[in-house]
C-alpha cells in the first residue's frame, strides 16, 4: 500500500511561517473569488452592452464553473511535478491574462473564451491550495486552515463582488475586470513573499491512482454530496441581482448594499462551518445540509415582502459557503484513506465538483427563469441540497461500517 500522505511536524517558526503562507493563499483566493462570482452583480450590465439576454450572460458563471471543472483535475494531474511555489504563482499569471482579456473583449464570445483561461487557474489553486492547507497546522485544526485559505473567497464575496458592481454600474463593466487582473498582481506578489518553496511535495500521480478515485464509490458519493449540496445555492444565487430588482423592486443602490450584507454571511458561515466541521466533518455537514435545504425553500416564499426576502437572502448567504470547509476536508480524509498517492487529484477532483455544481445550479436557474419565473429559482435550488442530505446520510453510513 502506498504511503499517506502527512503533514511534518511544525515548530514554533514552522507555525509562523505556515500562517504566512495561509494569508497568502488567503489573498490569491480574495481575486481568484471576485472574479469568479462579480459577474452576478453586472450580468444586466454585460448583457445590455453586448445586446444579448440575462439568461446568454448567465453563462459566463456557468461556463466559468465548467471551465474549472473540466480543467482542474487534468491540469492538476499535469502540473502534479511542479514545485508548489513556482506553480501557484504560474496559475496568478494565467489569472491575470484572462482577467486583461476580459477587459478588452468587445463580443460576448470572446469574454467567455477569456472567462474559461481564468478558470483554468481556478481549479488547479484551490487543489493544491487545500493540500497545502492541511499541512501546515496541527490534524485538529486542517478544516479550519483550508476554511482561512477559503477566507479570500468569501472575503471577495463581501467586499469584491459588491465593489467590483458599484465600479461596474458606474464605469463600465470592462473597468471591473481591469481591477480583478490587478488584484491578480498582488496575489503573485504575495505569493513570492509570502510562500516558501521548501512545501512538501506530493507523490507524484499515476494514472493507475487516479483511475481508483474515479472507481471509489465513496470518492464518488462525496464529490455527488459536493455538487449537489454547494451548487443547489447557485440556482437562486447566479439571479440573484434580477431576484432582487424585480421580485423584491430594489434600486440600484439598494442591491450593491444587500450583495454586501449577503457577503458578510457568507464570510461568517464560513468560519462557523471550518470551526463545525474540524472534528466529525459528514455529522456538520449533514445538519448544514438540512438547514440549508428548508432555508432555500423557505426563500421563495419571503423574497415577495422587502424585510422577510432580506432575511432569506442573509441565511442563504450564511449556509451558502458554510459546507466548503466540511467537503474540501472530508474528501481530502477519504484520499488519504483510499488513494493516499492521488490526493491532490482528489482533491482537485472536489475543486471540480464544486464548480460542477455551480454550474448544474446555474443551467437549472435559467431553466426556471424562462419556465416559472425568479421566484421560483431558491426552492428549486432547496431540492438539489435536498438529495445532497439524502447522499450525505448514506456515505455516513458506509463509512461508519
Amino acid at each position: 500500500m502506498s504511503k499517506t500522505y502527512t503533514a511534518p511536524a511544525r515548530s514554533a517558526s514552522a507555525g509562523k511561517s505556515g500562517s504566512l503562507a495561509l494569508l497568502a493563499l488567503a489573498v490569491s483566493a480574495f481575486g481568484i473569488g471576485t472574479t469568479e462570482f462579480v459577474p452576478v452583480g453586472l450580468l444586466a450590465s454585460i448583457a445590455d452592452d453586448l445586446h444579448i439576454g440575462i439568461t446568454l450572460a448567465g453563462l459566463l458563471i456557468s461556463g466559468y464553473a465548467i471551465g474549472v471543472a473540466a480543467g482542474a483535475p487534468i491540469l492538476t494531474a499535469l502540473t502534479n511535478r511542479l514545485n508548489r511555489k513556482t506553480l501557484l504563482m504560474g496559475l496568478m499569471l494565467v489569472f491575470i491574462a484572462g482577467n486583461t482579456t476580459a477587459a478588452l473583449s468587445g463580443s460576448f464570445s470572446l469574454l467567455m473564451i477569456a472567462r474559461f483561461i481564468t478558470a483554468f487557474s481556478h481549479g488547479v489553486f484551490f487543489s493544491i491550495g487545500s493540500t497545502i492547507a492541511v499541512q501546515l497546522v496541527p490534524k485538529e485544526k486542517q478544516a479550519s486552515a483550508i476554511a482561512l485559505m477559503f477566507t479570500g473567497l468569501t472575503v471577495a464575496t463581501v467586499t469584491g463582488v459588491p465593489l467590483g458592481t458599484f465600479i461596474g454600474q458606474n464605469f463600465g463593466w470592462r473597468a471591473t475586470f481591469w481591477g480583478v487582473a490587478i488584484l491578480g498582481v498582488i496575489g503573485i506578489a504575495a505569493s513570492a513573499m509570502l510562500i516558501p518553496r521548501s512545501l512538501k511535495q506530493p507523490p507524484p500521480a499515476k494514472f493507475s491512482d487516479m483511475l481508483r478515485i474515479l472507481t471509489n464509490s465513496r470518492l464518488l458519493l462525496g464529490f455527488a454530496i459536493t455538487a449537489l449540496g454547494y451548487g443547489g445555492t447557485f440556482v437562486a444565487f447566479t439571479y440573484l441581482t434580477p431576484i432582487l430588482q424585480d421580485v423584491m423592486k430594489l434600486n440600484a443602490g439598494t442591491v450593491s448594499l444587500v450583495l454586501l450584507l449577503y457577503g458578510i454571511a457568507v464570510a461568517a458561515g464560513n468560519e462557523i462551518g471550518g470551526r463545525w466541521a474540524n472534528r466529525d466533518p459528514i455529522r456538520a455537514l449533514l445538519i448544514m445540509f438540512i438547514i440549508q435545504t428548508a432555508v432555500l425553500i423557505a426563500m421563495s416564499f419571503m423574497i415577495p415582502f422587502r424585510i422577510a426576502g432580506l432575511i432569506a437572502v442573509a441565511l442563504m448567504g450564511l449556509f451558502a459557503f458554510m459546507n466548503v470547509p466540511g467537503l474540501q476536508l472530508y474528501i481530502v480524509k477519504l484520499a488519504e484513506k483510499y488513494t493516499p498517492s492521488a490526493i491532490d487529484v482528489a482533491s482537485a477532483l472536489n475543486i471540480a465538483a464544486f464548480n460542477l455544481g455551480i454550474a448544474i445550479g446555474s443551467i437549472v436557474g435559467g431553466f426556471v427563469v424562462d419556465g416559472i419565473g425568479l421566484a421560483h429559482t431558491p426552492w428549486v435550488g432547496g431540492l438539489m441540497v435536498a438529495v445532497a442530505v439524502i447522499l450525505t446520510g448514506i456515505l455516513s453510513k458506509l463509512e461508519r461500517k
